[in-house]
């Protein structure tokens, strides 16, 4: 069975106590354990398959913290490391009554930031293993290399890569720079995940299905686009998915995608997904798969926080049947 691996950004997301008004007006927040890389390597560990995040804490109050949470949510933090160089990163977050953020970042830089290449195990990821990544942690810096390498080491060992560009462009010093960093990065995942808020700002084409079409570059095999409450779109080279969404009362945005993200990737786990079977168990399975992320993603926005918030594979399921039944359908 393979695992999944995440790398990049693990830090403090300050959720406000209030809702339906603006960062500067919020007088209190709340810590959460977030950062989209280690949101999906929760969700993978809570759903029940083995997950490892690749990261760097700092020597601090706000890194422990966090070993903790991923510790307890079931992520392996062997490939954890830890500095006095910089701090653990924070992020504080104002949420809107529909439940949508608005971010401010503190690093200059994080300790995630300074996990250098050589810092990372190129000898652990085998066939079946999957790597997923975002864009956040790809600005000019040792992690960015980092990324790079084990990106290599894992097509090399023949598993797959999972791209998510998670656009924060306040952590850009110019929005062009990132959107040629996602650009440059896009042909070396198998997988891509990106957002109807995101496509035409990395692809600079009005036309969705133009857009998505763009993206099939390098070792590009399937691109899902989703569109928060109205479900996701599964595109293959030759062929196209639909899956609906779920409507629920929204609490807090943070971290759905990552939800979603997980929830797929936990479902390519299950089936022992690689490079060579990836379009052959999306052709037959894309029906249970989308179904499963697409209940990941939306019952993470009915809590607060990204990890905090994340359901467990028994909460899915049962959502789902749930669904169906509301819906008139057979359980699943």
């Amino acid at each position: 069975m393979g695992k999944l691996y995440t790398i990049g950004e693990v830090l403090i997301d300050f959720i406000p106590l209030q809702k339906g008004c603006a960062l500067k007006d919020v007088v209190s927040f709340e810590r959460a354990a977030g950062g989209a890389p280690a949101n999906v390597a929760a969700a993978v560990a809570k759903f029940g398959e083995e997950a490892s995040m690749i990261t760097k804490l700092g020597n601090d109050a706000f890194g422990d913290f966090l070993l903790e949470q991923l510790q307890a949510a079931g992520v392996q933090t062997d490939q954890v490391l830890r500095t006095s160089q910089a701090n653990t990163g924070l992020a504080f977050v104002s949420l809107m009554d529909n439940g949508e953020r608005d971010f401010s970042f503190y690093r200059n830089p994080s300790s995630d930031l300074l996990l250098t290449a050589d810092e990372v195990n190129m000898e652990q990821f085998k066939q079946g293993d999957i790597l997923h990544f975002g864009s956040v942690d790809l600005v000019d810096s040792p992690m960015k290399q980092a990324h790079i390498k084990a990106i290599e080491a894992v097509q090399q060992a023949g598993g797959l890569i999972s791209f998510d560009p998670n656009v924060r462009l306040p952590l850009w010093d110019d929005p062009e720079a990132c959107r040629q960093t996602i650009l440059s990065f896009i042909p070396l995942a198998h997988l891509i995940k990106i957002s109807e808020e995101e496509i035409e700002f990395i692809t600079g084409i009005q036309d969705e299905e133009q857009a998505v079409a763009s993206l099939f570059k390098g070792n590009v095999r399937a691109v899902i686009y989703t569109k928060g409450a109205q479900g996701a779109v599964l595109h293959l080279p030759d062929y196209q998915f639909n899956a609906s969404g779920y409507k629920v009362e929204v609490q807090d945005a943070t971290g759905a995608g990552d939800a979603f993200v997980g929830g797929f990737l936990y479902q390519l786990l299950v089936r022992r997904a690689d490079q060579s079977s990836l379009k052959n168990i999306l052709l037959a399975d894309h029906n249970e798969i989308l179904r499963f992320a697409n209940a990941s993603g939306a019952l993470t926005t009915t809590g607060k926080g990204a990890i905090p918030a994340l359901p467990s594979n028994r909460d899915v399921l049962n959502f789902i049947n749930g669904a169906a039944r509301e819906r008139g359908e057979e359980n699943v």
